[in-house]
């Protein structure tokens, strides 16, 4: 599900491609007003809107302890 979202954070800049992790706030959808990080490629501002393709995030996979 694509879903709109509002930069609400900018994290900071990574590498020399011009990656950028923000935190986004979800503006419509099943899951209104959570708040997710994604990585960003491009320019960005605070208050740009964008959309995203997965509003879900599987915590199960990455934080699973391994061993």
């Amino acid at each position: 599900m694509v879903a709109a979202a509002e930069a609400i954070q900018l994290m900071g800049r990574m590498g020399v491609k011009g990656v950028s992790k923000v935190r986004f706030r979800i503006l419509e959808g099943d899951d209104k007003n959570k708040v997710v990080m994604r990585n960003v490629v491009g320019p960005i501002r605070v208050g740009d809107v964008c959309f995203i393709k997965d509003t879900q995030m599987d915590a199960s996979s990455r934080f699973q302890r391994k061993g």
